[in-house]
């Protein structure tokens, strides 16, 4: 798989990471550790070097499972890893107090027995902790040699120029797809001016770009799109045009859905990294085969033309965690 650089940082990853946060947390049931670890390994195998995690998906159970699939490529792999929340729960509230920071760092590093973090983010932005101290943290963390570079997560424009004045970002991650373009809007203009990179989680429309989900499906009960108001039933009927669209081009592509989501994604910018997540090896090779195909201008113009005529319905997060997104 060809690598990406994040930025001007020096970070170099591959062009698809993988999010491992579904297989502890999210989208039901914890998959079965050996299996867990097989697939992370696997995606190692495969040309993936860039890994995903993060506190809060388990309190620190996926950090043990990221660090466990891969001591033994540790230095030939990025992880990338988060800090913000209270007791390293979101539904706990924001913590980004310097000391809950560098508690989180200890932590991380324990769990998943390494002596560096490559790339440590900000989960979400803390409102009652100014940004600079934040960043501050994280340079001296950097300084001490237990983290490698900075990011943030979810962060409005404000909050990254004032972040990064005082410790430049390697990368933003934030959720962008087919499924959720606000970002073209102002923070990729933002990125691409201060030579940020960028980590889109969800690039596969929370899986409703696969074309596998419809407004028949039933999820599981601990299933966390049951409570996404654009994952309810009548929406995922009303946005059943932008899963036409992309069977359209896959089949156009000798491709699935899903490939061609990850190709349009990879075609915007040289310095994204979409961090599509799966539990199943079928799907994982299915995901890698979407950095080998190649969207063509005109392909491109086709597809943003379509998407700019398609309506979508439902909002992206419940009110209750809709406040935490864009600080």
């Amino acid at each position: 798989m060809k690598t990406r650089q994040l930025g001007t940082s020096g970070l170099e990853v591959s062009g698809l990471g993988l999010g491992c946060m579904g297989l502890s947390h999210g989208y039901g049931p914890a998959t079965d550790e050996k299996d867990a670890i097989a697939l992370i390994q696997k995606a190692y195998e495969s040309g993936i070097t860039f890994f995903d995690t993060a506190e809060a998906y388990g309190q620190g159970a996926n950090e043990q499972l990221v660090g466990k699939a891969l001591h033994d490529v540790r230095d030939k792999v990025i992880i990338a890893t988060k800090f913000g929340f209270t007791n390293g729960k979101h539904t706990d509230g924001l913590d980004s107090r310097p000391e809950r920071i560098r508690q989180v760092a200890e932590n991380s590093l324990r769990y998943m027995q390494t002596d560096y973090i490559d790339l440590f983010y900000q989960h979400r932005v803390d409102p009652n902790v100014p940004i600079e101290d934040v960043a501050g943290t994280v340079k001296d963390l950097i300084a001490e040699g237990k983290v490698k570079h900075f990011g943030m997560s979810e962060a409005s424009v404000q909050s990254i120029r004032r972040a990064y004045a005082v410790q430049p970002l390697a990368a933003l991650q934030s959720e962008y797809s087919m499924f959720w373009r606000e970002p073209e809007k102002e923070i990729i203009p933002l990125l691409e001016e201060l030579s940020i990179g960028f980590v889109p989680f969800s690039p596969l429309g929370r899986g409703f770009l696969t074309g596998k989900i419809n407004a028949d499906t039933e999820f599981d009960k601990t299933d966390g799109r049951n409570f996404i108001p654009r994952f309810t039933k009548e929406n995922r009927e009303a946005n059943q045009a932008i899963v036409d669209l992309v069977t359209t081009i896959a089949g156009e592509h000798n491709a699935t859905p899903a490939q061609i989501a990850l190709a349009w994604l990879l075609a915007q910018k040289p310095w994204i990294a979409p961090i599509p997540g799966t539990t199943k090896m079928t799907r994982l090779a299915e995901n890698i085969g979407g950095a080998n195909i190649t969207l063509s201008d005109h392909d491109l113009a086709t597809i943003n033309k379509a998407l700019d005529n398609i309506s979508l319905q439902g909002e992206r997060y419940p009110a209750s965690l809709a406040d935490r997104q864009g600080k």
